[in-house]
């Protein structure tokens, strides 16, 4: 197949998506189903292997990542029901002070934000924030807007959130250098997104209904949580395995009993076990829950995770039908003639899906489908830079169509115009800062 009808066929197939998905009002997994089997039926497949190639896809990611995303799942259940969440969120504040509260805030979010997802972190800290700020007299949005950017930079950049696993697989990418890179990118991403923007706008915006409201007395019990240092080692618990498995891979000789040992547990699925389990015991049996309780809690993280995974195990199908027919293998020598940095294609293509489908999971598991294929293929890209760069890509622009866009609305009392130069702004802010540092990384030979 010619370059140009390559491109043409992989172009039309991710706007039959988008249609499907905005236009025709189909699951974006039934929309990406359909475009892969189109796909590859147009690049010359027979019926027979467009399936296969389908099935094996969906197959191959889901089992590299699902148990991920359900055991960080039930992780952040567990932070959520015991009130570590709160206890964190209290503990920042009370050491911060007024002057440095969107600091503070800043701080929450990228704590609390690395065990649960934006939705979850969201509901949790803004009664919060409300109550923050109306005791410190500081405005509403100073207070939430830091919190809020510094949430939405973890869920992009940092595992084990679903976009950044999934892309993590596609592009083989080594978990515990993407968690140091994810981390050390989100700090002045959240910084410039989050306590410098939200001191430039909410100056220029209306006051907020919020901030006329008068103060209410903290909500949680602090005896009936647990310890700040118990609830920040239960929430790292699986960042230092994975980090420690990753530096057993560099340091340790092949075979060593502790390389062997380190390596094991720093798997992001047996951390990530071994995480949970001691979140059942610190934030759960601690502090008074029975085995029934945590059954159920456990129970009740896993039935939202069912749509992600469809949509994750289509993107995988999609980026089998592109190697499978070769369509990825074209797009790659063209690109490498043109010159197209694959930072930027894997950006641009995220950017825009997220743009017209509103998903950032959509959008990040789409592109990694799509140039996943590609980097395998390409020499010299740092795949933790390409995971990178896909997840800044994905949450640009905070459109209308994201339900992001909505819960920050009406969770701060904004209006559909302020709402843009806030949550908007801050989503394009933390796409094109997590552009450029991946740029300057790559350009430095540091990944």
């Amino acid at each position: 197949m010619s370059v140009s009808l390559a491109f043409l066929t992989v172009t039309v197939s991710i706007i039959m998506a988008v249609v499907l998905i905005q236009r025709c009002r189909l699951h974006p997994f039934i929309a990406l189903f359909l475009t892969s089997l189109f796909l590859g039926l147009c690049a010359g497949m027979s019926p027979a292997h467009v399936i296969a190639a389908f099935e094996t896809g969906a197959g191959q990611v889901l089992g590299q990542i699902a148990s991920v995303i359900a055991l960080g799942a039930m992780l952040g259940k567990m932070l959520e029901a015991s009130g570590g969440a709160d206890q964190i969120a209290l503990t920042v504040v009370r050491l911060s002070g007024r002057r440095h509260m969107g600091w503070a805030m800043m701080l929450i979010g990228l704590l609390v934000g690395i065990s649960v997802f934006f939705t979850v972190g969201f509901v949790i800290l803004v009664p919060l924030a409300m109550s923050v700020a109306r005791q410190t007299r500081l405005p509403m949005l100073r207070v939430a807007l830091p919190m809020t950017a510094a949430l939405s930079v973890v869920q992009g950049l940092v595992p084990p959130h679903p976009g950044a696993m999934f892309a993590q697989a596609a592009y083989h990418a080594d978990v515990g250098r993407l968690i140091v890179l994810g981390i050390a990118v989100s700090i002045p991403i959240a910084i410039i997104s989050g306590p410098l923007y939200a001191d430039f706008i909410v100056p220029r915006l209306a006051p907020n209904p919020h901030d006329m409201a008068p103060a209410a007395p903290p909500t949680a019990n602090r005896q009936s949580m647990p310890s700040f240092g118990i609830t920040l080692l239960t929430i790292l618990a699986p960042v230092m395995l994975m980090l420690a498995g990753s530096v057993a891979r560099l340091a340790c000789a092949p075979g060593s009993v502790t390389g062997t040992v380190l390596r094991f547990v720093g798997d992001p699925n047996v951390g990530l076990v071994l995480s949970v389990l001691l979140s059942f015991y610190t934030l759960g049996a601690r502090q008074g829950l029975s085995r029934q309780d945590m059954l159920r809690l456990s129970g009740d993280s896993l039935g939202p995770l069912a749509s992600l995974f469809l949509m994750i195990g289509a993107g995988g199908g999609f980026g089998q039908e592109l190697m499978d027919s070769n369509l990825s293998r074209t797009i790659t020598g063209a690109a490498i003639g043109m010159h197209i940095p694959v930072l930027l294609l894997a950006w641009l293509i995220a950017a825009a899906l997220r743009l017209a489908v509103g998903s950032a999971t959509v959008a990040m598991g789409t592109t990694a489908g799509v140039v996943g294929p590609i980097v395998l293929q390409a020499h010299g890209a740092s795949p933790e830079l390409m995971v990178l760069a896909t997840g800044a890509g994905a949450v640009m622009f905070g459109p209308l169509n994201d339900s992001g866009f909505w819960q920050v609305k009406e969770a701060l009392g904004l209006s559909v115009p302020q709402t843009i130069a806030t949550w908007s702004v801050i989503e394009t802010l933390i796409g094109v800062g997590g552009l450029i540092l991946c740029a300057v990384l790559s350009w430095a030979g540091l990944s």
